[in-house]
């Protein structure tokens, strides 16, 4: 059993990964904002915490952090002001990361998107600009550590049933896949030697996920 934390634990994403790891004997932390949250966290089989990221200094990150096996960045702006998503995409994101490995947190997953990097093409007045440059920032940093990491890039996210199935590759084109399968590949990757140190960019696919990861 490892115990894991998840920062963002009120994300779509982190909910359903937390029901899965719980479910497979891990004891999960999921930081959380909103303390009116903490019923949904419970509910998942999780412990919650309250851990407003986007305010807390590295310090007191590692302190919230301190004790796990693995860190897990679920969290994010939402799509909020452009100041907002710096704030929390990048900067919490970055802090993070010294946190983790301040605190002696080495296993570290990142869940970013497909096609973060700076290259993304896309202009300042873009609104989804300020999101696309804190990612790279933040992956980019996270690549730069000395963590055992691994960066997640999932294509546009569905709210499907799971398939199970996925398609990973460096060059695949923009596609779907359902935030259940995320969750499963985010639980399957954290125990993943071959993702150690890889951006794994996926789809929905025809591959299952145990298999697609191992030849990431």
């Amino acid at each position: 059993m490892s115990r894991i934390v998840i920062v963002g634990g009120h994300g779509k994403i982190a909910l359903r990964l937390a029901r899965i790891l719980s479910s497979q004997g891990h004891h999960v932390t999921s930081l959380i904002r909103n303390p009116q949250h903490s019923g949904d966290v419970e509910a998942t089989g999780a412990t919650p915490a309250v851990a407003d990221v986007e305010h807390l200094s590295t310090e007191e990150i590692a302190e919230a952090i301190a004790s796990h096996d693995a860190v897990v960045w679920s969290a994010g702006a939402g799509g909020g002001s452009p100041e907002r998503t710096y704030a929390v995409d990048r900067d919490a994101a970055i802090r993070s990361i010294d946190a983790a490995a301040e605190a002696g947190v080495d296993r570290y997953l990142m869940i970013s998107y497909l096609g973060a990097g700076h290259d993304h093409g896309l202009a300042e007045s873009d609104s989804f600009y300020p999101y696309a440059e804190s990612k790279a920032e933040a992956d980019d940093h996270l690549r730069r550590s000395t963590l055992t990491w691994t960066i997640l890039g999932p294509s546009t996210l569905t709210l499907d049933a799971a398939t199970g199935k996925i398609e990973v590759g460096t060059d695949l084109e923009p596609g779907r896949v359902s935030r259940d399968d995320v969750a499963q590949v985010a639980a399957v990757a954290l125990e993943s030697p071959a993702t150690i140190g890889k951006f794994v960019g996926f789809n929905s696919g025809d591959v299952p996920i145990e298999e697609a990861l191992r030849s990431a």
